[in-house]
């Protein structure tokens, strides 16, 4: 049985489910992807103007229309739905669709990072995430913050490898040449232009070489350096692992806690910083404790 025969099947049943029924029938079919068994839980899919494809997901109270749905997607935050007890589905979608307008300069900035530049991840970035991981040179990769709200703006850039030689170099002409950047330009000419080098290219995702992940995410180091100031801490493994299981990037903690601490939409409560994982922005929080060195 389709899912519109079974929809059409409950719709004779009770007037909730009638209800649901004609405003998907609003909405249309062939736009529905996904149909959970109560009529509570749908999916439509959507193409914003680029033709780029978006699902948005509904869940549906007993006591609907008074309450609205709740709703996810794959944007970087979700729009305030404006709803009374006499709005429609056909309602949120065009409120939806609206949302995916604001968020087209934001998409090209992203599109434009992931065509042009040596973009590093284990897979493929959701739109939802506002962070990429770049390719600078053998020994650095950047890991680029985009406003979401101001893409074309100068975005947050942490700069992490091996080599803290490199890195601190990078970091350097970062800070002193920031000021050259120029909303007329594109992403990867902005970043160029600052860094006063030319970018490795785009040669498709670059997938970690260890399965198992062991390397942190930040430094891409399997071991911290041997170094008296970590005390104990000297030469350890990764601990710290992103709960996403989609995502699963290692880390140091104390890597983790650096990068922390330079995003400002970081938090703090005590002893614990509350932020958000360098790959899937998914909420992670490590112990600031955990940082100190031991003697």
């Amino acid at each position: 049985m389709s899912e519109r025969a079974r929809c059409e099947e409950l719709a004779k049943s009770s007037s909730f489910y009638r209800k649901v029924y004609s405003e998907i029938e609003e909405v249309g079919w062939e736009s529905l992807r996904r149909l959970g068994g109560d009529l509570t839980l749908f999916s439509f899919h959507i193409l914003d103007k680029k033709g780029r494809a978006h699902v948005l997901e509904l869940q549906l109270h007993r006591d609907y229309p008074k309450s609205p749905p709740s709703l996810s997607s794959d944007v970087p935050y979700m729009f305030t739905l404006e709803w009374s007890t006499t709005s429609r589905l056909k309602d949120v979608m065009h409120q939806f669709q609206k949302h995916l307008d604001s968020l087209q300069e934001f998409w090209s900035v992203m599109d434009d990072i992931d065509k042009s530049l040596c973009v590093v991840d284990a897979k493929q970035p959701s739109r939802a995430s506002p962070i990429r991981r770049i390719r600078a040179g053998k020994d650095c990769n950047i890991i680029a913050h985009i406003n979401f709200n101001d893409p074309k703006s100068l975005p947050e850039c942490r700069f992490v490898g091996p080599e803290p030689i490199s890195v601190n170099n990078l970091h350097m002409i970062w800070r002193r040449n920031s000021k050259k950047w120029s909303k007329e330009k594109s992403f990867p000419e902005n970043l160029e232009c600052i860094l006063a080098t030319e970018l490795p290219k785009a040669l498709g995702l670059q997938v970690e070489d260890d399965p198992q992940q062991v390397e942190c995410g930040i430094c891409y180091a399997q071991f911290l350096p041997t170094d008296e100031e970590l005390g104990a801490r000297s030469g350890t493994r990764t601990d710290y692992t992103c709960e996403n299981i989609s995502c699963n990037k290692s880390f140091h903690s104390l890597c983790l806690t650096d990068w922390l601490r330079s995003i400002t939409t970081t938090r703090q409560s005590f002893d614990v910083l509350f932020g958000n994982c360098p790959y899937c922005s998914d909420p992670v929080a490590v112990k600031i404790n955990n940082m100190n060195k031991i003697d």
